[in-house]
């Protein structure tokens, strides 16, 4: 069986769905993916920075901190993003 018709009809749903968002709304939501991927950078370093050390355990609460916060931040860019574009009518 031939998958390729099938592959190109999911490409061409991605592509249509993903022309709903405008360019802005495109922008924030990536900015608001490298800001999570930055805080979840940082948290890795703090735990390498802390393994195996006295300051382990609490290397770890900043770490998870950090992520969360990366988190929060991420989502309330993306809903922020979200209320950009007009509501369809």
């Amino acid at each position: 069986m031939n998958k390729r018709p099938i592959f190109a009809a999911a490409a061409a749903t991605g592509l249509a769905l993903a022309g709903c968002d405008s360019q802005a709304e495109n922008q924030v939501e990536e900015q608001a993916e490298a800001l999570d991927e930055a805080y979840e950078a940082d948290a890795d370093l703090e735990e390498a920075l802390t393994e195996g050390g006295p300051e382990e355990e609490a290397g770890e609460e900043r770490a998870d901190a950090l992520r969360e916060t990366g988190e929060e931040t991420k989502d309330r860019l993306e809903d922020a993003a979200d209320e950009m574009d007009p509501e369809p009518q």
